[in-house]
Order: C-alpha cells, then sequence, then structure tokens
C-alpha cells in the first residue's frame, strides 16, 4: 500500500468518514479499515484492537436484545434462532467479527512469540469486560452466582465472545510448547479483576488444558506471591499476630514494589483451581504435592534460598487456608506424602532457617488448617501427629527415626489444637452481641470434629492403651468431640470407654470423662445407659464387649456401695439408670454367652431397686431369670459360681412378699425339673414310655399312645387311667431309668447351696433376723409354707388341695397308684427330703405336706409288709427313708417326741416290726391330725409350737404301746434306748429353750 492510500486509511480510522466520499463509515466498513491498519501499520495496533472491542461490544448486545425478543425462556440451546431481520452477530457485524479472528489468527501463526502474547492479553481481557458489564443487566443473562453451566452456554452462543474464546485458546496452543506464562498470567489478571463474572472463562479453559493451566496458575501464583509478600519472607504472609486464627488479609503490609498498584494473584489462583477441583482434582494434588517436594529437594529455605523455592511451603498453606476445596483435594495423600521420615527430615532442614517469628506463624496456620481437615483423611492426619510426637513404642528402626525437633514441634502442634479446638467449641455460637436484633446465627462447624464423629470408637480404643502422653491428648479430643456433637458423641465415648475397660486403671478414663461432661451435657449417664443396651440387644454390641460392660457397671456400682474408694458418684448415676431399666437388663440373664448372663447377674446382685414397688410383670420376669441363672451357674461352675444369681434372688424375696413366694416356687420347681434333678443325686427322668414310643415306626396317633400318656389328664382313682405301665405287650418291659449320677461330695454340696438360699429367702421375709437357740435363723412359716405347696403341686399335683386330716389306714387301698408314684418320686429325687426337712423347720409348714407324707409312708408301709428278708438292712434305702420320714415329722411337731424318737432303732428291727411301728405312726396321725390349728405361737422362741399334752393321749398313750412291746422283745440289744421313748413331764413342753 502506498503511503497516499495509509494516509486516506489512517484519516478514514481516525475520523470515521470515508475521505473521497464524504459519508460516515458504517460499522462494518470502520472496522475493515481497521483491520487494513492493523495489517499495515504496525503501530496502529493498539488503536486499532482498542477499536475492535467495539465492535465485539456492539455484537455482543445486539445478540442479547435478539434473546429478550425471544418469547421462550430458558437455556440458550433450547430457544428458537433470532429473527430473521436482526443477524446472530449484529446488523452487519457478523461477517466483520469473522475477519477480524481470520486476521488474528494470521498473525498469531506467523508470530506466535511476538503476537501470542499481546492477542491473548487483549481477547481474556475483553471477555472479562463484556461479561462483568451484561452480567445483570439483561434478562437473559444468568446471575453469575447462578448456574456455571448456564452462563457458559449463553457466551458460548454469542458469536462474538466465541470467537474471543477461539483466539485466546490459539495463542495458548501456539506457546504451550515454549512459555505460556504471559497467557496464563493475563488470565490471573483478569480472574482477579472480573470474578466471578469471568468464572465461566476460567472453567472453559481450565477444561481444555487442565494440566497446563493447573501447573501455570500455580506458577504464576508462586511468583506473584513471593513479589508481595517480599523476597525474603515468604512466611510472612501466612499469618497475622493472632496465636490461631489467620488474618482475614493474605497479604498484610505494602507491596514489595513501590508504586505497584496491582492486586494479588493468589485469590484468582484459588478461585481457579476451586473451579476446577471438581474434575480435576487429581492433576491439582499431584501438582501440589510436586511442588511442595521440589521445594523440599532444593535445599535449606530461609532469606538465603531460592526465593520461589522459599516461599513455596507458605504459598501451599495460603492456598489451603484461602480454599477448603484445595484442602480437602489434598488432605487424603497429605499424611503418606509425609509418613517418610527422609521427607519429614528434609522439611525440618528446609524451615530452619526461617525466622523464628516466620516458623510461629506457619505453625499457627497449620493449626488452623488441621481444624478445618474433612472426610477421612482427619483422622489419619490425627493419627500421623500423634504417631510422630509420641511413638507407641521406644524402639525404633534404625534409619527410620524422626529426629527430635520434628517430634517437638509435632508435640507443640498437637497442645495448640487442642487449645485452638477448645476455643472453637466453647466459642462456636458466635459473640454475645450477635443475634440481638434477629435470630441467633447458627453455631459454627468445626469440620476436623465433623471429621471425628464415626472414629468415638477408635478413639477411645487408642485411649484404653494408655501409652504415655499420647491417651491424654486422645481423651481430651473425646471431651471436646463430645461437647461439640452433644448429645451424641459424649454417650457413645462413654459407652465404647465402659465396654472395653479392662483394669481400674482404664475405667478410670471413664469416670474422668464423665467428670469433664457432667457439668456440660445434662442426662449424659441415662444416655450412655440406654445407648448400651440398645446396641446389646440388637446384636452390634459382641458378647466380650457386653460381659465388659456389665461388669464394669457393677464394679462402679459396688464402689459406691461400699464407700471405699472409687468414683462414687458415677457409680450412684449408674445404679439409678440400671434400676430404671430393670426389664431391660433381666433378658441378659438368659443371654447363650455364659459370660454375659454372669456379668448380668453380677450388676443385678447390687444395683439399687427402684423406690416403688416393682410391677407383677418385672418381678416376674426378674424372678424366672435369676432362678435360670442360678441353676445355669450352678451346673457351670458349681457352688461358687451361684453367689451372684443367689445375692439376686434373695434381694428379690425382700422386695414383697408376692416376691418371695415367686422366688421359693420357681426354685423349688427348678430343682425338682428333669433338667436338674441329677445335680442333686436324683436319677434322670428320661420318660421312657415317650421315647419307646418316638422309637417305633408308628406315624399315626394311636390310643394305645394316648393311653400311656397318663399324665395328660388328671388321674382318678379307681379310674380307667389308673395303668402302672410295666410295659407293652409284645415288646417287653419298659426300659429302665437312665442314671447319670454326680460325685457324692458335689451333690452334697449342690444340695447345701440350693437349700442355704432357700433358707436365707425364708428367714429374711419376715423383716427381722432373730436366731434360734443355736444361733440358726428362725424361718418365715409362711415362706416355708409357699414351699410345702409348692412340693406338693410340683410331686403329685392331683392331690393339690387335698385334704390335711389323716384318713383311716384302709383308705390307701384307694390310692395304690398315688402312693407309688409318690414314693417312686422320692426314690428318684432326693432333694425332696431336704426340702421337707426345711419346711420341719418352721412349724406349722409340715401340715399342707401331709399328702406327701401320707403316700410316702402307704408306701414304705407297702415295701415292709411284702419284704421277706430277716432284717431292713437289706432294703437300704427305705430303711433311710424310714428313718428320715419319722423324723421329719417330729422336727415339724406332728408327732410327740416318744414317737419321733423311734427312727433311732430301725435298722436293729425286722421288717415286720417296722411296719408295725409305722402302723402306730399312722394311727396317731388319724387321731392327731396334721392341722395347723393345734399350734400355738410363743413369742419367747417366736415360732410355732404344739402341746401334745392338751390334746388327749397326745403323748403317745396306747401308740406307745407297740413300741415299747418292741423294746421288750428285743431287750437285748435295745434296752439302752427304752430311756428315750418315754413321754416327757407336761411342764417340760412349755418351756422355753427347751
Amino acid at each position: 500500500m502506498i503511503a497516499q492510500e495509509l494516509s486516506q486509511e489512517i484519516k478514514a480510522f481516525l475520523t470515521g468518514v470515508d475521505p473521497i466520499l464524504g459519508h460516515q463509515l458504517s460499522a462494518r466498513e470502520h472496522a475493515r479499515c481497521g483491520l487494513l491498519l492493523l495489517r499495515s501499520l504496525p503501530p496502529a495496533r493498539a488503536a486499532v484492537l482498542d477499536h475492535l472491542r467495539g465492535v465485539f461490544d456492539e455484537s455482543v448486545r445486539a445478540h442479547l436484545a435478539a434473546l429478550e425478543e425471544s418469547p421462550v425462556a430458558g437455556p440458550p440451546h433450547l430457544r428458537p434462532p433470532p429473527p430473521s431481520h436482526v443477524p446472530a452477530g449484529g446488523p452487519g457485524l457478523e461477517d466483520v467479527v469473522h475477519e477480524v479472528q481470520q486476521v488474528l489468527c494470521e498473525f498469531i501463526r506467523a508470530n506466535p512469540k511476538a503476537w501470542a502474547p499481546v492477542i491473548s492479553a487483549w481477547s481474556i481481557d475483553l471477555m472479562g469486560q463484556l461479561s462483568s458489564t451484561y452480567s445483570g443487566q439483561h434478562q437473559r443473562v444468568p446471575h453469575a452466582t447462578g448456574s456455571l453451566n448456564e452462563l457458559l452456554q449463553l457466551w458460548m452462543g454469542c458469536r462474538a465472545t466465541r470467537t474471543l474464546m477461539d483466539i485466546y485458546v490459539q495463542c495458548l496452543s501456539a506457546l504451550i510448547g515454549s512459555c505460556p506464562d504471559a497467557c496464563v498470567d493475563a488470565l490471573l489478571d483478569t480472574s482477579v479483576q472480573h470474578s466471578p463474572h469471568f468464572d465461566w472463562v476460567v472453567a472453559h479453559i481450565g477444561s481444555s488444558f487442565p494440566g497446563t493451566i493447573i501447573s501455570r496458575v500455580l506458577s504464576c501464583g508462586l511468583k506473584d506471591f513471593c513479589v508481595h509478600s517480599g523476597a525474603g519472607g515468604g512466611a510472612s504472609a501466612c499469618g497475622g499476630s493472632s496465636s490461631q486464627t489467620p488474618s482475614t488479609d493474605p497479604f498484610p503490609g505494602s507491596p514489595a514494589i513501590p508504586g505497584e498498584k496491582r492486586v494479588p494473584k493468589i485469590a484468582s489462583v484459588v478461585g481457579i483451581l476451586g473451579h476446577l477441583a471438581s474434575r480435576h482434582g487429581d492433576s491439582i494434588r499431584r501438582e501440589l504435592l510436586r511442588m511442595f517436594h521440589d521445594s523440599l529437594a532444593g535445599g535449606t529455605g530461609g532469606r538465603n534460598g531460592e526465593p520461589s523455592l522459599q516461599a513455596t511451603v507458605p504459598f501451599l498453606l495460603q492456598l489451603a487456608v484461602m480454599s477448603p476445596a484445595l484442602l480437602g483435594t489434598v488432605s487424603g495423600e497429605l499424611v503418606d506424602c509425609l509418613k517418610p521420615p527422609t521427607v519429614l527430615s528434609q522439611l525440618q532442614q528446609h524451615l530452619q532457617g526461617f525466622p523464628r517469628e516466620d516458623l510461629d506463624n506457619m505453625l499457627n496456620l497449620a493449626v488452623h488448617l488441621v481444624s478445618q481437615a474433612s472426610g477421612t483423611g482427619a483422622y489419619r492426619l490425627l493419627q500421623f501427629l500423634v504417631d510422630t510426637a509420641m511413638p507407641a513404642s521406644v524402639i525404633t528402626t534404625q534409619g527410620l527415626a524422626v529426629p527430635d525437633t520434628v517430634r517437638e514441634a509435632c508435640d507443640r502442634l498437637i497442645q495448640l489444637l487442642l487449645l485452638h479446638l477448645q476455643k472453637l467449641v466453647h466459642h462456636r455460637g458466635g459473640s454475645p452481641g450477635e443475634g440481638v436484633l434477629g435470630p441467633p446465627p447458627p453455631p459454627r462447624p468445626v469440620p476436623f470434629l465433623d471429621a471425628l464423629r464415626n472414629h468415638v470408637g477408635e478413639l477411645c480404643g487408642e485411649t484404653l492403651r494408655l501409652e504415655r502422653k499420647r491417651f491424654l491428648w486422645q481423651h481430651q479430643l473425646l471431651g471436646l468431640l463430645s461437647v461439640y456433637t452433644r448429645p451424641s458423641c459424649g454417650p457413645e465415648a462413654l459407652g465404647h470407654l465402659l465396654s472395653r475397660a479392662r483394669s481400674p486403671e482404664e475405667l478410670s478414663l471413664a469416670t474422668q470423662l464423665y467428670a469433664g461432661l457432667v457439668v456440660s451435657l445434662s442426662g449424659l449417664l441415662p444416655l450412655a445407659f440406654r445407648s448400651c443396651l440398645a446396641r446389646v440387644h440388637a446384636g452390634t454390641l459382641q458378647p466380650p464387649f457386653t460381659a465388659r460392660f456389665l461388669r464394669n457397671l457393677a464394679l462402679l456400682v459396688g464402689w459406691e456401695q461400699q464407700g471405699g474408694e472409687g468414683p462414687s458418684a458415677l457409680g450412684a448415676r449408674f445404679g439409678e439408670s440400671a434400676s430404671a431399666h430393670l426389664s431391660d437388663l433381666a433378658p441378659l440373664l438368659l443371654h447363650p454367652e455364659e459370660e454375659v448372663a454372669e456379668a448380668a447377674a453380677s450388676l443385678l446382685a447390687i444395683c439399687p431397686f427402684p423406690s416403688e414397688v416393682l410391677s407383677p410383670s418385672q418381678l416376674l420376669g426378674l424372678v424366672r431369670a435369676g432362678v435360670h441363672r442360678f441353676f445355669a451357674s450352678l451346673r457351670l461352675h458349681g457352688p461358687p459360681g451361684v453367689a451372684s444369681a443367689s445375692q439376686l434372688l434373695t434381694r428379690l424375696s425382700q422386695t414383697s412378699p408376692a416376691g418371695l413366694k415367686a422366688v421359693l416356687q420357681l426354685l423349688v420347681e427348678g430343682a425338682l425339673h428333669r433338667g436338674n434333678t441329677e445335680l442333686f443325686g436324683g436319677e434322670m427322668d428320661g420318660d421312657n414310655e415317650t421315647l419307646s414310643v418316638v422309637s417305633t415306626p408308628l406315624a399315626s396317633a394311636s390310643l394305645l399312645d394316648i393311653n400311656r400318656r397318663h399324665t395328660a389328664a388328671v388321674p382318678g382313682p379307681g379310674g380307667i387311667w389308673s395303668v402302672f405301665h410295666a410295659g407293652v405287650i409284645g415288646r417287653g418291659l419298659k426300659p429302665p431309668k437312665i442314671v447319670q449320677s454326680r460325685n457324692h461330695q458335689e451333690v452334697i454340696y449342690n444340695t447345701q447351696s440350693l437349700v442355704s438360699l432357700l433358707v436365707h429367702c425364708c428367714s429374711a421375709s419376715g423383716g427381722s433376723e432373730r436366731e434360734g437357740c443355736w444361733g440358726a435363723p428362725t424361718l418365715s412359716p409362711e415362706a416355708a409354707k409357699a414351699v410345702a405347696v409348692t412340693l406338693v403341686e410340683s410331686v403329685c399335683p392331683d392331690a393339690a388341695g387335698a385334704e390335711l386330716a389323716w384318713p383311716p389306714e384302709d383308705h390307701a387301698r384307694a390310692t395304690v397308684e398315688r402312693d407309688l408314684r409318690i414314693g417312686r418320686r422320692f426314690r428318684e429325687q432326693p432333694l425332696l427330703f431336704e426340702l421337707l426337712k426345711l419346711v420341719a423347720a418352721a412349724p406349722p409348714a409340715l401340715c399342707y405336706c401331709s399328702v406327701l407324707l401320707r403316700g410316702l409312708l402307704a408306701a414304705l408301709l407297702s415295701h415292709w409288709e411284702a419284704s421277706r428278708h430277716p432284717d431292713t438292712t437289706h432294703s437300704p434305702w427305705h430303711l433311710e427313708a424310714s428313718c428320715i420320714l419319722v423324723a421329719v415329722m417330729a422336727e415339724g411337731s406332728l408327732l410327740p417326741p416318744a414317737l419321733g424318737n423311734m427312727h433311732e432303732v430301725f435298722s436293729q428291727l425286722a421288717p415286720f416290726e417296722v411296719r408295725l411301728l409305722l402302723l402306730s405312726v399312722w394311727g396317731f396321725l388319724r387321731e392327731h391330725g396334721p392341722l395347723p390349728q393345734k399350734f400355738i405361737f410363743q413369742s419367747e422362741r417366736g415360732r410355732f409350737i404344739r402341746d401334745f399334752s392338751r390334746e388327749g393321749g397326745g403323748e403317745g398313750g396306747p401308740h406307745l404301746s407297740v413300741l415299747h412291746s418292741v423294746l421288750h422283745r428285743n431287750i437285748d440289744r435295745l434296752g439302752l434306748f427304752s430311756g428315750r421313748f418315754q413321754a416327757p413331764p407336761p411342764s417340760t413342753l412349755l418351756r422355753p429353750g427347751t
């Protein structure tokens, strides 16, 4: 182009008037004139590019005006095309925009090093201005705080902005292999000025060049950070004077370069990386960790090191402070990055050159960052800090030891962290002035504590290890977590400690936690108790932990009741909670795991009962479970293992008369049950009839089977059910009973344990502790009566409630079957004799066992009558049963002393003579029936007695003549016994102490 033509073009461009025709240039003509100058006159580059800004602005305005005329709203890709009379890029500017793109792209391809930085800066700045100018001014432009996708679709649907984006992308592509810093620097500058309206540009470019943008944005941000924070003090930008809370101004102080008013780019770096974190989090994490390792590999930091390497660690800390998203991105692998001891050593060497003030600022900033850590990385970070500050073992492998300075730094970091968390927890409601003119602000969240909510169990387990200072830190953290998350984590933590503590030292941690939380958390113990019980019944708490939880509760309650050293307040509170949940604790006595059931028995044996009377359902449930626990412990552990169950049943018997009756009844029924008879020397009731039927291949029911189940109906004397069942025709006799004999000493020990428990229940029921002449406890007649009634119902249920009066001897012929069954039951279960002795010790309770005594006596009379042996030693059981029967009736005041002593000579007599003496006993009882009305209460003794002298012939009278005749017949052997069978004088019968 010749000089004259160039001069005319310059004049036309500057005036906007055609120099030849003299008319005003159109927008298209004016733009093309500028493009001509841009090609021909390099010095006009700035003016032309500035003019083209207006062209693109007019094109954008026309595009938005066309969208506003469209009657359909919605996303741009769903809207109809603009009207035909309005061009898509404005009035005649669409082709101009295209020409601009062609010209600029030619320049970039021809000389990218010269043109790409200039054009990229121009295009990116123009996009920022357009985004900010039209944001919120047009109805069709979404607000910047809205959906980023809508903004991106809107602006990419505009020809002008899409062209600018393509131009910038081409510039970045041209320089990406050499030096893209100029393009990225322009992107950062524009992002600082026009954010958040400019976010859509950052999102699009970052998605197109994630690797380049991430690395270059961080690089440019680091350089800018070094400039603004001063070349020698990168750490000074990382915090303020506050010891815990970082400064809100990330760049305190004046710029390092005098006269420069540029805004720091770190905020733009945070924004750009925050947009990319959702899709390119892995790339960001790798780049951040690479920068960290490169800075450590560069050697010692401080003011003598390279500025970029020196400022890397402070720069990364500042990024994490300003962007929780970046902190969450890198926190997951931070522990793995710092775990190698060599990395910690390098970090220590890198930081040793920093001034003390800078190190303190970075430490405070690290404390703040740890408190903001979230997700799964928070707990791993805590464990890393604790392990580094105080290893679990003092023995470390050579080469893996951490320097002492690193340990001290981690120790200080943990202490500052706990102090910082304490301030956050106790001041999280805001300042006192907040919320005065409106609703109070919501509590400030603490991400670190929120992330530890799901790790309460692990924290409790680590605390219970009692490893040096570690458990103190973790215990303090549990307290803070409990206060912060109230009321959820406090009861959970207390439950974990109680269910895992295995020693008094470990249990004291639970008491200390309670002491620290009782002021802040009301109702902590009931919540902890209910949550643990819920876990137990749901099966989520394993049996070993359940047993340990119950044993620890019993230990705490025991400390409180004994009044010795220990957390008595906690024990008393837990005792109250346990008493309020007796219905939930009772089923644990039936737990299939022995250690759980035994621990539950230990707790219930000492926990206080509620002040109000237990409901019948609660009482019966506890009694049933306690009785089951007693016999299960007796079977598994022997008498030493029934202490807790015995104590529980004794306490239940003292709650009310109904409780006493239930305890005695279920104990007696349980002792006589077929599953427990062998514990007390009895024979296993194998139910031979049933076994013989089951063993046969008969599948259908038969009348014979029904007849043989004679207990299905109440047998009546002489009826169709009176069958002896000796066997089945064609199959032979019944198989013999299954006898499983225990050691004799074991049987005696078991029997004493049961009888001792019954005696304790019967003696304590009256509320007084009166003792007999030999120091034995006085049994309650009412309690002994309950035992007697239960005996009758268990041994012979069809005779329950029968007449107490003694019938004539001939009446025994009508009750042969019942008498034989009673005699067989006494032979199979020797415990019945011990229970009769217990009943006889509390007159007149033995009267209510009249039907059993009568049946046993009838069976013995039948045996001695049929015996053909010369002496009684050939029938040892019958001899012993006869002696015990007479002795028991004498003890129960059913026989006078003269008749009650006759059993002493049974072993010296012949069977027919024993029968004669037992017949005299029958005759006496028929004339002097065993009726309770014949007993009177003697206050001196505190018991009922019977005065036989006031009954006609009550001392024995004619019934002693048979005994005397037997003595005379065997005077050579029994003469020395004659004094034992003389009726005492009447005056001695009521004498106290006799």
